[in-house]
């Protein structure tokens, strides 16, 4: 969907000294000499509510704003500016909802009223003051009143404003934008908004919420959330900073208990129910709420689904955060949402290098984070989808995380469990971004449908093409693993009770494995398809094409070796998911999980699918019959449910289509062995006279990945005599020479030892 942009761009540009800051005309009812206003504006970063007569109006004092009256008496000057009644007024108009506390539950109960929810949709916020143009500057600046805030001097997070980045190619021009005169904080303000300088090269627009479609009810939408979770909101905030925050760090935890402690009514909406519709999930794990009865998570989502609608008109990095935490829900559809959250991201600058902005440290190290959680959400979602992805290399400037993006203290001092668990949490985002990266440049490299063309293309040494591919990424895919810190290896996590996310990575890491080889056994079901047409048999090693000369068809003992390399991949795979405890599984979850458990049964499905005798077939279809297995027994209440279920789901769909296969023929032991050895020594020679002059016609260049160029010739003496039909017991396969004669000297398992004891 996409989202119009609250002011036209399309208006003139007009860049000229920036106006005062209060127009003559408006100097007669805002009264500057107040010794409050006037700090407050000299001296953003004061904390002083000075100079009062008397006590501040419920909405200043829950901002820790001054609160000054106006010259009209009709209301201080910030609820005039933010269009609220104000509590100082001595006969106030009836209000529509209460800001001083009292009363929530008589203005909640009159929103619950049939026909009132379409009512609200359609008003329109009115603001008090007259001239909404001449008052935007005292908007602005009352967005950063009060005492020393985090949320001070924010781009992305500030309570009246969002931004639009201006990129080279808008009706903005760069090299004017600085002709435009620049106060200390950097701003200057045009007739379109107000300029904010973050950088020599980037700069932002900032305009007012309060032009934007669904401003009016903002809070009678949050107030309305949390009538839905009263009163557990604050042990669901606490719930959720305990159990999904370490594995998935894109909230800064401190900023947002400084603003909760003020008032839940200074959240975004969405935000606020995104993170009570995740903590729900864990209601049984908080002994305070055990035995009560749940909120109503339905009405919490129909909610959040009108108001993040609303929130994406005046986006803001709350908006996003909103966005991927929705997205974890394991029942819910990402894809078109994820679209979105990347146009949003674009609007407010997280493609970018955020590294030297003018902008408070902490946010620099939370758009980084937001950034890549939005990367790997755009490439796993890609992944599950099977779509593709929205986030290019070329327009992707974010720079690596470090341990300064990170709050120096998120734990409480005194508990050393929860400094384990968060650090072990932002070890584990690390190497998922990390993982993500690779998965990337899989599917960007086989999955595209330009590098699908081109293995089309290569004909019948399309499998020697997607083999000579592979080899760097399984390297890259080996290389990750080796490196694992101790502290989220899956042995880690096994002598303490407390809930461990890690799962969720070596998940991810079995899924990247799968995607790589799916590709690799679809090639060779492909080339012996090809071969076979032409005449030659899938057993044929050279086939002659008319005018062509010698080329090579599909070797028997290729095939084998890398259906003995996938067979290893699906055997700790399925080791893995056996192996994992309630503490994994009832701890938080990745959205991509869900069809990670699935691809695990997909993938064996292709090997008994592709396999060349009963035999193989069969072993394959007593593995899958124990997985799922496995899957039903992880499905137990509160432990993965929704995870496995969809996976069970999935594998009774492949095998019930498995059965209408026709039946395998059967092969023997000897002749088997007889028939690779054969196929070796031929296929040593056949590549010894014909490799050297083959190239592919898929417009990808010459075949750096012929056979010969992998280093994994010479290895094919060392490797054992296997059956191909696989009746042999899976132990024995020698997964790490198989994987020398596919790619090259090296073990793409390496590392697992430590999972397979």
């Amino acid at each position: 969907m996409s989202v119009p942009s609250a002011v036209p761009r399309t208006a003139p540009i007009a860049i000229a000294p920036k106006p005062p800051r209060f127009p003559p005309s408006r100097q007669g009812s805002i009264n500057l000499d107040h010794p409050g206003i006037r700090s407050g504006i000299n001296s953003p970063d004061s904390d002083s509510i000075n100079g009062h007569s008397a006590p501040p109006c419920a909405a200043c004092l829950r901002r820790r704003l001054d609160c000054v009256m106006s010259d009209d008496e009709e209301s201080c000057v910030a609820c005039q500016l933010h269009g609220m009644e104000c509590s100082l007024v001595d006969s106030p108009q009836p209000r529509k909802r209460k800001l001083n506390g009292h009363g929530l539950e008589d203005s909640l109960s009159k929103r619950s009223s049939p026909g009132r929810s379409d009512n609200r949709r359609r008003r329109q916020h009115q603001p008090s003051l007259s001239s909404t143009a001449a008052s935007s500057s005292l908007i602005e600046e009352m967005a950063n009143f009060g005492g020393p805030t985090l949320l001070k001097r924010t781009l992305g997070l500030q309570t009246d404003r969002y931004s639009q980045y201006i990129g080279p190619t808008t009706d903005f021009e760069p090299s004017l934008i600085n002709l435009s005169p620049f106060d200390p904080h950097d701003e200057s303000l045009l007739a379109r908004g107000t300029l904010r300088k973050v950088s020599e090269h980037d700069t932002f627009l900032l305009l007012p919420d309060y032009n934007t479609p669904g401003y009016g009810h903002v809070q009678d939408d949050v107030d309305e959330i949390e009538r839905i979770v009263a009163p557990h909101g604050r042990k669901l905030i606490d719930l959720y900073f305990r159990i999904v925050h370490p594995g998935f760090p894109i909230i800064e935890k401190g900023v947002f208990y400084e603003k909760y402690e003020r008032s839940y009514r200074e959240f975004s909406p969405p935000l606020l129910a995104a993170i009570y519709i995740l903590a729900i999930n864990w209601w049984d794990h908080s002994e305070e709420l055990a035995n009560l009865p749940r909120p109503n998570v339905r009405e919490l989502e129909r909610t959040v689904r009108a108001t993040l609608a609303d929130a994406m008109y005046r986006p803001k990095l709350a908006t996003v955060q909103a966005g991927l935490l929705l997205s974890q829900r394991p029942e819910g559809d990402q894809w078109a949402p994820t679209a979105q959250l990347v146009a949003i991201s674009q609007e407010l600058g997280l493609h970018l290098d955020c590294s030297n902005w003018k902008i408070p440290p902490w946010e620099r190290g939370l758009r980084k984070r937001l950034a890549w959680a939005l990367y790997m959400q755009d490439k796993w979602g890609a992944l599950v989808h099977g779509r593709p992805s929205h986030i290019f290399a070329p327009n992707w400037a974010v720079q690596p995380l470090t341990a300064n993006d990170f709050p120096d203290v998120e734990w409480d001092e005194n508990d050393s469990e929860e400094r384990v668990d968060i650090e072990r949490g932002r070890t584990l985002f690390c190497q998922m971004i990390q993982l993500s990266q690779i998965l990337a440049e899989i599917l960007e490299t086989f999955y595209t449908l330009q590098a699908n063309q081109a293995v089309l293309n290569a004909g019948i040494q399309g499998t020697q093409l997607v083999l000579s591919l592979a080899k760097p990424i399984q390297l890259k895919l080996k290389e990750w693993y080796g490196a694992l810190p101790a502290a989220i290896r899956m042995d880690s996590a096994s002598q303490t009770n407390r809930l461990s996310s890690i799962g969720y990575l070596h998940l991810g890491y079995f899924a990247t494995e799968i995607t790589l080889h799916r590709r690799i056994i679809r090639s060779i079901d492909a080339s012996a398809s090809i071969a076979s047409a032409a005449g030659g048999g899938a057993a044929s090693l050279v086939a002659t094409s008319p005018g062509a000369g010698p080329v090579v068809g599909v070797d028997p003992y290729i095939q084998h070796i890398c259906r003995s390399a996938a067979k290893a991949r699906l055997i700790s795979a399925m080791d893995f998911v056996n192996r994992l405890t309630p503490s994994h599984l009832r701890a938080f979850w990745y959205f991509a999980s869900k069809t990670n458990f699935a691809l695990i049964g997909t993938f064996g499905s292709l090997l008994w699918a592709t396999s060349p005798g009963r035999e193989e077939a069969d072993w394959y279809r007593r593995r899958l019959g124990e997985y799922r297995w496995t899957l039903s027994v992880s499905s137990k209440p509160g432990e993965g449910k929704g995870l496995t279920e969809f996976a069970m789901g999935m594998l009774d769909i492949t095998t019930g289509l498995l059965k209408q296969l026709p039946e395998k023929p059967l092969l023997s032991r000897s002749g088997s062995v007889a028939d690779i050895d054969a196929a070796r020594r031929q296929s040593m020679l056949a590549l010894g006279r014909t490799m050297s002059g083959v190239s592919t016609n898929g417009g990808m260049g010459s075949m750096v990945g012929s056979i010969g160029s992998m280093s994994g010739m010479e290895s094919y003496s060392n490797l054992p005599s296997a059956d191909v039909s696989g009746v042999q017991s899976p132990q024995t396969i020698d997964s790490d020479s198989s994987d020398e004669a596919m790619y090259g000297n090296f073990s793409a398992t390496a590392g697992m030892a430590g999972m397979a004891d």
